[in-house]
């Protein structure tokens, strides 16, 4: 593709090239360079031996990135030609280059996605390494270099789907430099000179478009693609995180918050719990994606009762939010230019029930002091599916549910974490009504 590319001061240190990262937070800079000062690019660290940044490279690091979805019910789509990523950086190829980043003082930020496996403590990793295998011990040489040159740290906005990314990267870095007998001050410098958030992101990036056919007028090999939607939430100091990137002039649906978890339960519960309330049904009913339970109108009504009249009413945040949000999940559940396979959702369910709908239930049957009709009956659909479908699941609670009565698995505290058979008649009653077939 021929874009005349802006030339930025690199502002921005990016773990990770692929889809999500592109498509969220290099979206992001993108339009926050368009309105604000910022004038910030970001460098894009590769960090394993295998990736896309040659292929990214080859197009002078410059893509479009193509939003489709529903807004205000109208099918949208919005082309952004993002040019904001200067270069990258492979350590595995080039380890000075990887460490030289900590020599610019213009360095304020650091971003990652390195899955929720990246921010993990691999035992064995060295400094003397080039480059250590994991990303935090990356991370520690890179911070090490830095605290030598006598300079500031950074703002770290992990976006790992991984409760308290930011506290959790910032203890394994701690426990790198104690590993590698590091003066004390590093540690004191990791402490006050740096600041970690911990992060919620939420937007569906479904990458390079495989299966279709988008035209642009020109080749794009990193062509991205993503639902409207997106939501980022930042937990930390918001003084500290602004002072870096003013993220307040984007005009964007960046929240911050000293209380993360309530958004982190609103999301589980409203918008997974919605999937996985929904998904056994649909499978049931012999539904393939998520758009195909919405156009369905017995399970789409199913749905929407568990999620407005069940799950809402159990949670704390201010009920015009909570509903606003809900409404927004079934715009994305709409989306008719994204194919999200029931099959796919349905993997693990039992666990993902236990997280994802049980609290709604127990918070619901403590509020009301009544059992809540539709979200027990998701839970027969449930033991059905695992029972008479085709659950995607460990062959051993497969086996469980298949041989055991509802009395026996609601006791089962190894599928629940604790005994459920207060639930027994409700749930035995729903289970016995079910017409499916």
């Amino acid at each position: 593709m021929n874009h005349s590319k802006t030339i930025r001061p690199e502002k921005i240190i990016q773990f990770g090239e692929g889809g999500f990262l592109r498509g969220f937070v290099d979206w992001i800079v993108q339009i926050t360079n368009e309105k604000s000062d910022f004038n910030g690019s970001v460098v894009i660290v590769q960090p394993i031996e295998q990736g896309l940044c040659d292929k990214l490279q080859e197009q002078d690091c410059v893509y479009t990135h193509v939003m489709r979805g529903l807004k205000g019910g109208v099918p949208t789509v919005d082309n952004k030609i993002i040019d904001c990523v200067s270069r990258t950086v492979k350590p595995y190829d080039d380890y000075n280059s990887f460490l030289a980043l900590a020599d610019n003082p213009d360095f304020k930020i650091v971003v990652s996605n390195t899955t929720e496996s990246g921010i993990t403590y691999r035992e064995g990793d060295l400094l003397s390494d080039t480059p250590p295998a994991s990303f935090p011990a990356k991370l520690t040489a890179l911070l090490y270099r830095r605290f030598k040159n006598g300079m500031d740290g950074f703002v770290f906005l992990p976006c790992e789907l991984i409760e308290k990314n930011g506290e959790t990267l910032k203890e394994i870095i701690l426990k790198y430099a104690k590993d590698w007998n590091l003066e004390s001050e590093f540690a004191k410098w990791i402490e006050e000179s740096n600041t970690f958030c911990n992060t919620l992101v939420d937007r569906i990036v479904t990458g390079f478009p495989k299966d279709e056919k988008i035209e642009l007028g020109y080749e794009d090999n990193m062509l991205n693609t993503s639902e409207l939607f997106h939501l980022w939430v930042i937990e930390g100091s918001k003084e500290e995180v602004l002072s870096a990137i003013p993220l307040d002039k984007a005009d964007l649906n960046i929240v911050f918050t000293d209380d993360l978890p309530r958004y982190r339960t609103r999301k589980v519960r409203i918008l997974n719990g919605a999937h996985t309330s929904m998904i056994p049904y649909a499978m049931l009913c012999g539904l393939e994606t998520v758009k195909d339970c919405m156009d369905d109108k017995t399970v789409s009504s199913f749905v929407n009762a568990c999620v407005f009249d069940e799950i809402v009413p159990t949670l704390d945040l201010p009920e015009e939010e909570l509903v606003q949000y809900a409404k927004d999940v079934f715009e994305r559940f709409n989306n008719p230019y994204i194919r999200h396979y029931c099959a796919s959702i349905s993997l693990n369910s039992i666990s993902k029930f236990k997280v994802r709908v049980l609290p709604s239930i127990t918070e619901y049957i403590k509020r009301f002091d009544k059992m809540p009709q539709n979200l027990m009956m998701s839970f027969a659909y449930l033991i059905k599916f695992y029972k008479d479908g085709t659950p995607t699941d460990d062959a051993a609670v497969i086996d469980t549910i298949k041989n055991s009565d509802i009395p026996a698995i609601l006791k089962n505290k190894d599928l629940w974490g604790e005994d459920l058979s207060y639930l027994k008649d409700e749930l035995e009653r729903c289970y016995n009504s079910i017409a499916i077939n």
